[in-house]
């Protein structure tokens, strides 16, 4: 399956942010490339936690308890900081697009958060979440986060290019808001933004550059590749959040 273990040069530009991979007085306290392997298995195929291959990775419950804590101690944050440093900012691209949640997501236990820490709900497309991103002029992925698939696609539009100074920026008519142009103004871009038909002002945009929004759309049809993320199985945001940004650090070491 492609993608489904690293290649060495990849497994050396990620080796240094990996924690527990010192070795100890009784030899390596983990091996921390298998582990690796086994998240893009995992991502791959969007199998249970338990169908893991033991034999190849090891037990399922000591992979799930550590990508857990990877989690928590923000190391995809950080891997994916150490891979995305170069992005091309001639022109970013920010889209929303909606990813079917199965029933098992729902009715997580944990309710710390409210619905925040679920980021699960119903729009016209059925149950599931809403993933908001940018990308750069290559169609990598610069940020991303996610909500309740009924959330509007501008609502966390401003704080996802915010500080991202880019020649222009580009979007679909969803988000003609003041509050955008305002903030990609600020940063020296220039929106490329169709404006909603109910404007009193119909504004001019760059209709040469808005050909360019494929960038974020073939972002998006390359992130569901990952079965784990085509649909989603996990009951909490973070959770599904983590595949997310290991989806996008493989997609930045390809």
């Amino acid at each position: 399956m492609d993608g489904e273990v690293l290649r060495d040069d990849q497994w050396e530009k990620v080796k240094p942010f990996v924690p527990g991979g010192r070795k100890g007085k009784r030899g390596p306290r983990s091996d921390g490339r298998r582990f690796f392997d086994a998240l893009l298995w995992m991502a791959r195929s969007g199998a249970r936690w338990r169908d893991l291959p033991e034999e190849r990775f090891g037990p399922y419950q000591t992979a799930k308890r550590r990508y857990y804590r990877w989690i928590e101690m923000g190391v995809f944050d950080r891997l994916f900081e150490a891979v995305a440093t170069d992005p091309d900012l001639e022109w970013l691209a920010i889209d929303a697009t909606v990813i079917r949640a199965q029933a098992q997501a729902a009715g997580a236990r944990h309710k710390k958060g409210g619905p925040e820490a679920q980021a699960l709900g119903r729009s016209r497309g059925g149950f599931g979440t809403k993933i908001h991103a940018v990308v750069d002029a290559l169609g990598l992925p610069v940020r991303f986060q996610i909500g309740p698939g009924q959330q509007n696609d501008m609502a966390p539009a401003c704080q996802l290019v915010a500080g991202l100074a880019s020649g222009k920026v580009i979007a679909d008519r969803a988000y003609d808001a003041d509050s955008l142009h305002d903030v990609i103004l600020n940063e020296g871009g220039e929106p490329v933004i169709p404006p909603r038909r109910h404007r009193k002002y119909q504004h001019s945009y760059d209709q040469f550059a808005y050909r360019q929004r494929w960038g974020i759309e073939g972002f998006f049809a390359r992130l569901k590749q990952w079965r784990r993320i085509a649909t989603r199985y996990d009951k909490l945001a973070v959770n599904f959040l983590g595949f997310i940004k290991l989806a996008s650090i493989m997609l930045w070491l390809k």
